[in-house]
């Protein structure tokens, strides 16, 4: 099942992407001690929690937010690039799933970002909202940590709203009102720990008027949308500046 301003990103790392969010202390920021020779670019880490929105069901590998944000940041001049993506997700992962496979994953001790996307199909289950309450803050606990404590490169993007594709259209209200407010407090939690936020929800918001931002499975997003989920992170963060 299913699952601002982010590339102030520097993440820690995990990009859950969308209008409103905290900004990052760019005085704690510290850069990758590993010094390019011969040309050879730096290469950073990518680590990428969350579920079906994260390991992008339905389009290519290559479109998934994760891969795009790489390419987007990556370029030939570069010396400093991002590595292929870790992703930890999968379809229809609740914030207590994605938990338990943290710790089954061999995962690296420290990341230069990460990101997290999670929380629809704890939505979509009907599991108590307190459950995601306390899960969140373990998830973005454990953010921090696989960023080596720096806050800043963490990133935290809003859960887009699946109410509007063909699969939930007609639930589009209630669906619509049960993500507000799992938006709503990742958002102010963000907040509260001066952790960059992304809000896309928006724009996924626009599916049922224009089709092409709905994958073919009519649920979960399109590649094209996740190309402007990229967008609005680039266009609200100071990424590329921090690297």
């Amino acid at each position: 099942m299913v699952g601002s301003r982010f590339i102030k990103i520097c993440t820690y790392t995990v990009l859950v992407i969308l209008g409103t969010g905290c900004g990052a202390n760019e005085d704690e920021f510290s850069l990758p001690t590993t010094t390019p020779t011969n040309n050879t670019p730096t290469k950073l880490e990518y680590l990428a929690l969350g579920d079906s929105y994260t390991i992008g069901t339905s389009v290519e590998t290559s479109e998934n937010y994760p891969n795009q944000l790489v390419r987007a940041f990556n370029t030939d001049d570069d010396t400093i690039q991002f590595e292929q993506p870790t992703i930890v997700a999968q379809a229809g992962w609740t914030t207590g799933v994605l938990l338990n496979q943290i710790e089954q994953t061999s995962l690296k001790e420290e990341y230069d970002l990460v990101s997290v996307l999670i929380g629809v199909n704890n939505q979509y289950s009907g599991i108590n909202f307190s459950v995601f309450e306390e899960d969140f803050l373990e998830l973005l606990t454990k953010a921090i940590d696989f960023a080596g404590g720096h806050k800043e490169r963490v990133f935290i993007i809003s859960i887009p709203d699946y109410g509007f594709t063909p699969f939930g259209e007609s639930r589009q209200q209630t669906i619509s009102e049960a993500l507000d407010r799992y938006n709503h407090y990742k958002d102010s939690v963000c907040s509260a720990w001066n952790i960059d936020y992304y809000y896309i929800t928006d724009i996924s918001r626009q599916g049922l008027s224009n089709p092409e931002l709905v994958a073919n499975d009519g649920l979960h997003p399109s590649g094209y949308q996740y190309s402007l989920w990229i967008d609005r992170i680039l266009e609200e963060s100071d990424f590329r500046e921090r690297y």
